[in-house]
């Protein structure tokens, strides 16, 4: 089993590398390994213990780090309040506006029983951009593209997780919830500012060798206890790692002077390749477990294809909207949202209670699958157009001219 796991995670990482050259999303490529594991397995009559348990948490380690991943990369100034306030708002608007549709169509074709609380639940993480998936793709896009990635997926999670959370713990939504919302933003944000300064003096000061571990434990703790009281802890993770991130601009309030900036710049370009390290090794997990935990009966269910279709036109004709209106370049961004790990994970936490039949496994596979291929398509597409540009300005004028 530990030579099939590295050579899975060798391949994960071959497939990780060559993704900028082939443009062919590496959550496919690991889902694609993961199946077929499964059924070579099937083949020669080897019996594995039940994996399922294990998704949901290397599903929620994962969420956190590569959030925290994202938001170390994110560059915050006051030049780009205004691209963030934009970003923002393109992450969250079309949650809310395809969430309440997605949800009518669910509370509509759905059984007697269904009520629109609970479609609402079952639809919401269809509306969420995976980070996951979204930010390890647009490495070869521009800066500026690369940016607006980054950010909107990374809102995306939170925004999504937060309203998520907030439809399906609350049995009644009224004032009184919205008021509890606003306090439990006001704790967390408390919560990270005191957090934020206390990790970030342990990552100056500690002197042992082994000063990250620790760091990213109490990361992933402050997160998960966060969750018990139901606060939304994603917030923490992403101003914790814009924090680390964004030190330079920081320097001229005094309290950064004690935290010596000099040697914690130094410590969080070691910790942001540790992170990377550990995210890529999380995230190829979690993909490689869930390829393995599908079922061909899921993946080829043609009750669901006509729903999973329309679900993903419903996401890149609401995506072009927003782009058009905020305007944004559309190409390639209109074709990156994927659908992935968030999706998966809050699809599993929906209580048995708030289940919908129509928003089962097979329609959440699909959707991933073919939000993955159109994103693919939509970043090859995107790469033949600019050779084509790059081959036209390179090609010297008529020669008689």
């Amino acid at each position: 089993m530990i030579i099939t796991l590295c050579i899975l995670l060798l391949l994960a990482y071959a497939f990780d590398f060559s993704s900028s050259k082939t443009k062919i999303p590496s959550v496919i490529l690991l889902l694609i390994l993961g199946f077929s594991v499964k059924q070579l397995l099937s083949f020669v009559h080897i019996t594995i213990p039940d994996l399922t348990p294990i998704l949901p948490v290397l599903g929620t380690i994962g969420l956190i780090l590569i959030v925290l991943e994202g938001s170390l990369e994110l560059e915050l100034n006051k030049s780009k309040l205004a691209f963030v306030g934009k970003t923002s708002l393109i992450a969250f608007l079309p949650i809310l506006i395809f969430s309440f549709g997605l949800a009518y169509a669910f509370y509509y074709y759905g059984d007697a029983n269904t009520t629109y609380k609970m479609a609402l639940s079952n639809a919401i993480p269809f509306a969420i951009i995976s980070s996951a998936i979204a930010i390890p793709s647009v490495h070869n896009l521009t800066s500026k593209n690369k940016e607006f990635v980054t950010y909107e997926s990374s809102m995306s999670d939170i925004f999504g997780v937060i309203f998520f959370n907030f439809v399906t713990l609350n049995a009644v939504i009224n004032t009184e919830r919205f008021v509890n919302l606003f306090l439990q933003i006001l704790v967390i944000l408390v919560i990270t500012f005191i957090a934020t300064i206390g990790l970030a003096f342990l990552l100056s000061k500690i002197k042992h060798h082994i000063k990250f571990a620790p760091i990213i434990l109490m990361v992933v703790l402050i997160y998960e206890i966060s969750k018990v009281y139901h606060l939304p802890a994603l917030i923490f993770i992403l101003l914790f790692g814009l924090f680390l991130g964004n030190l330079d601009e920081l320097k001229r309030y005094k309290f950064i002077e004690r935290l010596q900036p000099a040697i914690l710049n130094k410590e969080v370009k070691r910790f942001k390749g540790l992170t990377y390290e550990i995210v890529f090794l999380i995230r190829s997990l979690f993909f490689l477990l869930f390829g393995y935990l599908l079922e061909t009966s899921e993946l080829l269910n043609s009750k669901t294809i006509v729903w999973a279709l329309l679900i993903v036109a419903a996401i890149l004709s609401i995506r072009f909207i927003f782009l058009k209106l905020f305007k944004i370049p559309i190409n390639p961004l209109v074709f990156i949202a994927p659908r992935g790990l968030i999706t998966i994970l809050l699809f599993l936490t929906i209580p048995i209670s708030q289940k919908e039949a129509l928003a089962n496994k097979s329609l959440i596979i699909q959707v991933i699958i073919i939000t993955a291929l159109v994103m693919m398509i939509g970043l090859m597409s995107n790469t033949k157009k600019k050779k084509g540009i790059e081959e036209e300005i390179a090609t010297p004028e008529n020669e008689e001219d």
